[in-house]
């Protein structure tokens, strides 16, 4: 008998989370033309990204840089990564967010990330990985095109299809003020529970992110021949390390090298008409 109550219950919930697929359903990337199943609002999405940025910022392991030196390019690249998005295929999303940028004082995490919503953060590790503000372009760009193209809704209403992840819904549909954001949420953001922990996304958001990522950067009068240079130094200082690309979420360095590649022409063609704007160095941290 219990056994026919939790087959019973299953089925329902199963049913709920289908169903609300009704309220949400598919929508085409403007860019790639793949379909993306999306069973939250854009509301919904932002107000978790503006919930989870808080977490991270208030977090007391967070270290906020004030320094200058390492805010003002990050906020340079960024305005003019936001202006273009503005002007892009997702200009009507990249108009409702209300962007934010923060730089965390982490030397040793090169990495950065964009919640829905529009709230950012750098951290310093990434510095001399991109070494210019073209690079760290090509790193912004990306990041801001997981938001833009709502590539953590996709995955939480792939979670919830997959296994019923109903905490998931109910994270989205309105966890207000107050309490933490459920780790499942957190997941699907692309954030880890611990400060410095950035999940990765499937290999078609990745490569997706890359690609449109780099028209961003060009488009925002950056040089996007710059990404390949800084997947290059990125797979030096991951060589040997990590699964093979099989095993993992992410593309192989080779094959986002490549698939950049392939994608430059159309980038430079934008980035010529633009105003070039000079790579100026990033500063220098923990001793590089």
């Amino acid at each position: 008998m219990g056994t026919q109550r939790r087959l019973t219950r299953s089925i329902a919930l199963l049913s709920v989370v289908i169903g609300s697929m009704g309220l949400a359903g598919c929508e085409t990337n403007p860019y790639t033309g793949r379909s993306q199943l999306l069973m939250t609002s854009v509301g919904q999405e932002m107000q978790m990204g503006a919930q989870a940025y808080d977490q991270i910022t208030r977090d007391p392991n967070s270290r906020l840089s004030q320094d200058p030196k390492e805010v003002e390019p990050v906020r340079r690249v960024a305005a003019r990564i936001i202006e273009a998005a503005k002007r892009s295929k997702y200009r009507e999303m990249a108009k409702q967010f209300q962007w934010d940028v923060t730089v965390i004082k982490d030397d040793k995490t090169a990495n950065a990330f964009a919640l829905p919503g529009g709230k950012m953060a750098v951290y310093t590790g990434i510095f001399p990985i991109a070494r210019t503000e073209a690079g760290l372009a090509a790193v912004m760009g990306h990041e801001v095109v997981h938001a833009l193209a709502r590539h953590g809704a996709e995955r939480m209403s792939q979670g919830q299809l997959t296994n019923a992840a109903l905490q998931v819904a109910g994270a989205a549909a309105g966890a207000s003020g107050g309490g933490l954001l459920s780790q499942a949420a957190m997941a699907a953001l692309g954030v880890g529970a611990q400060v410095g922990v950035l999940l990765p996304f499937s290999r078609k958001h990745e490569s997706e992110a890359d690609y449109v990522g780099i028209l961003l950067a060009a488009d925002a009068g950056y040089d996007p021949r710059e990404s390949v240079g800084l997947w290059e130094r990125m797979a030096q200082l991951s060589s040997g390390e990590g699964p093979g690309e099989f095993l993992s979420t992410h593309p192989s360095h080779d094959t986002r090298i490549d698939q950049l590649k392939s994608w430059m022409p159309e980038a430079m063609a934008i980035y010529q008409k633009k105003p070039a704007v000079p790579a100026a160095l990033l500063p220098a941290v923990g001793g590089r």
